[in-house]
């Protein structure tokens, strides 16, 4: 995890740093996250679109030596709901999406970006000229770094033939969906562990989609909060962090005091006995997108 050569385990993802926050509240909890030791926070220039940067920039430049800010292309914003993103997976696409990261965060080098491809977890879909092989993408990622405007390259959204296909082009992390409810990527842990990737899983603490649970308000989990002094929220990402020595985490927040509770998970230590609970919620390699809301909804530990 060379990209990644000493950042805190729980860092930040800036994605709710626009609508419902101003400027002056989104500087206060990122002047915070880096006050408390975060020095990994995850962005996008499609976030907003451009103004999560922008804020970022606002707040922290000049930046901290040993901040590593992480960023990802491979969709535009569009504003429409429910997903306000379609793809931008054109080798082209992913080069203006990099040149806008650098231009709106002010850095002459983005420390690592993840080309986010379409292929798994909830979300558009690359229709027409968005489909794009893997391959061209990658070429184009390797240009970058050579040229020095990318540190590193991540993945996201992949499965795991993908993963494997990337891995010659040196990945550094990859970003899926992945939760104590949602386990349909855990070979993928596996391997990226044993290839010394950093493991990001996002909605860590379940979907933000209407219909699907959340991690914390699962029963379990709140008992083994409640036997700990802790929140469920708390529990779930602890679990995260126990799963697999490679996994950093990026949960987000607009709150202050939410960003405080997210980073206590760190220091969370959950017994054999909490874990093998926590574990028997759902089975490994569940996938909760590939069924409907209803059906996920009516299995047994839902």
């Amino acid at each position: 995890m060379t990209a990644f050569p000493s950042v805190a385990r729980v860092g930040y993802g800036a994605m709710q740093l626009f609508e419902g926050v101003s400027s002056d509240d989104a500087t206060a909890v990122l002047r915070r996250a880096v006050e408390l030791g975060v020095n990994h926070i995850d962005t996008a220039s499609f976030y907003g679109p451009g103004e999560v940067n922008r804020r970022i920039r606002a707040a922290l430049a000049p930046y901290p030596q040993d901040l590593v800010i992480v960023s990802k292309v491979g969709a535009r914003y569009t504003g429409e709901q429910p997903i306000p993103l379609a793809g931008a997976q054109r080798p082209a696409e992913l080069r203006a999406a990099v040149e806008d990261d650098l231009r709106q965060l002010g850095l002459d080098c983005v420390p690592v970006v993840n080309l986010r491809r379409m292929d798994v977890g909830p979300g558009v879909r690359a229709e027409g000229d968005q489909i794009v092989d893997l391959d061209d993408q990658l070429a184009e990622m390797i240009a970058l770094r050579d040229e020095g405007k990318i540190g590193a390259i991540g993945i996201s959204s992949v499965p795991l033939d993908v993963l494997r296909r990337a891995l010659p082009a040196g990945i550094a992390c990859v970003q899926n969906p992945y939760s104590l409810l949602d386990r349909s990527q855990e070979e993928m842990v596996d391997v990226c562990a044993n290839e010394g990737i950093a493991w990001v899983p996002y909605f860590p603490l379940g979907s933000a989609f209407p219909g699907f649970p959340k991690v914390a308000d699962n029963l379990v989990v709140a008992e083994v909060a409640a036997e700990l002094g802790a929140t469920g929220s708390q529990v779930g990402l602890a679990w995260l962090l126990a799963r697999s020595p490679n996994t950093l985490l990026i949960p987000g927040t607009r709150s202050i005091a939410h960003l405080e509770e997210n980073l206590g998970a760190g220091g969370i230590t959950l017994s054999a006995d909490a874990i093998a609970r926590l574990d028997a919620l759902t089975a490994p390699g569940s996938d909760p997108w590939a069924h409907g809301v209803e059906s996920f909804l009516e299995a047994p530990n839902a």
